[in-house]
């Protein structure tokens, strides 16, 4: 049927509004109409049967006007508007399909892997939630936090060049450079793992990106290491042996552990968050020392490099540190990078230990110990491992008797 031949153009008006109307998904009793010109007030009066013409707004009940049209045309509203204007829609529908499609994928990402490993990423989550959606589509959005979670998988480097790592990750050496939203969405990740102000110009980005492993530079990236000795004739097998046969601490740098091989490592390999650990230990222990690797606060390129390669050989990583806010961050990214097992990094240790201090600052929950970070809200107080030296040592010597 032609209805465009049998109704009046002038009635366009209306069927745009009742088509609206109906698209919305709600029951529909009446609409309102107008403004109307003259010619469209006297196409609705002649359509309705009405006595005089309506004002230049007027109100029409659906339910008269689809009995109008099946008495007339034998085609209810509902075909007569989608013939008309188009197919009427569900918008209720819609927003409730968008909805759950929204749950769906914050859902996701709170639960992914990475998200999980690193719990300081919980701000990252909110505030790319906050931040809605990337041209307001779900699967756009979706489609950029994967890619920024496969960057995120794979840091801290192991001092690589940004554009090789773009094109490891993501197969585009462009993929993560300024401006891009995947190069936004990972910075902004770092700066919550790292507990930094997002970065707002190119040198605030450079520095968290070495921070996170990425740089040309093999030489100032640096582990220190004690009481470590490790077969091969490689370069890092030699300084180790001589180092820890003189009762002395060595500096591995980046350059000297990419080349070198490690075998026939120690059993176990007790990491520390900071070198006072290493300078009491050696003090204490001499070239008896057992192995020790430090972070020095958030771990370089060169430590994470060499704690992976320790792992990979077969040693077991046991990794203690300071018990405010910043070091259970650097504990929980330890432990997620390198397989580091936590050491006497509980609950109970803190509250054995814990006395007057500085504050904690901003705590994150950690994998290990659910109640970890809210003991140390409600104390409020560092336990600095310079604290608990004696009973981590006294430990060591249990497990390492000269």
């Amino acid at each position: 049927m032609d209805l465009r031949s049998r109704l009046p153009s002038t009635l366009a008006p209306l069927w745009r509004v009742v088509h609206a109307r109906l698209s919305s998904g709600r029951p529909v009793s009446r609409v309102r109409v107008g403004p109307l010109d003259a010619d469209q007030r006297s196409a609705v009066a002649d359509l309705l049967g009405m006595a005089r013409l309506p004002g230049e707004h007027t109100t029409v009940s659906v339910q008269v006007l689809d009995r109008i049209l099946r008495e007339s045309l034998g085609v209810g509203v509902h075909e007569v508007v989608t013939e008309l204007v188009g197919p009427v829609g569900d918008q209720a529908a819609d927003r409730r399909r968008a909805a759950i499609e929204r749950d769906e994928l914050w859902s996701w990402l709170e639960g992914h892997p990475v998200v999980a490993m690193q719990p300081a990423l919980s701000d990252w989550v909110a505030a790319v939630r906050r931040a809605g959606l990337s041209g307001g589509s779900v699967t756009q959005t979706r489609e950029d936090l994967e890619r920024a979670l496969k960057v995120l998988a794979v840091l801290p480097a192991s001092g690589i060049p940004l554009p090789v790592l773009a094109e490891q990750t993501l197969l585009d050496t462009h993929a993560l450079d300024d401006g891009t939203r995947c190069s936004g969405l990972v910075l902004r990740a770092l700066a919550a793992i790292y507990d930094r102000p997002s970065p707002v110009d190119a040198s605030e980005r450079r520095a968290l990106w070495e921070q996170a492993g990425i740089t040309d530079d093999e030489l100032s990236s640096v582990v220190l290491a004690g009481g470590m000795r490790v077969d091969g004739d490689s370069v890092v097998g030699r300084v180790l042996r001589l180092c820890a046969d003189a009762g002395q601490p060595s500096s591995l740098t980046l350059r000297q552990i990419r080349a070198s091989e490690l075998t026939s490592v120690p059993e176990r390999v007790w990491v520390f968050e900071n070198p006072s650990m290493l300078a009491l230990a050696l003090n204490r222990f001499g070239a008896a020392c057992p192995p020790i690797v430090v972070t020095s606060g958030w771990p370089s390129s060169a430590g994470v490099l060499f704690l992976r390669k320790l792992a990979a050989a077969g040693c077991e990583l046991h990794y203690h540190g300071d018990f405010d806010g910043e070091g259970l961050r650097i504990a929980a990214h330890v432990i997620a990078r390198t397989g580091a097992r936590p050491w006497r990094m509980s609950s109970g240790d803190y509250l054995a230990a814990v006395a007057d201090g500085p504050p904690v600052g901003r705590t994150t929950p950690v994998p290990w110990d659910d109640e970890l970070a809210e003991h140390l809200t409600r104390m409020g107080t560092t336990v600095s491992e310079e604290r608990v030296a004696t009973t981590l040592l006294d430990e060591l010597t249990q497990r390492h008797p000269a």
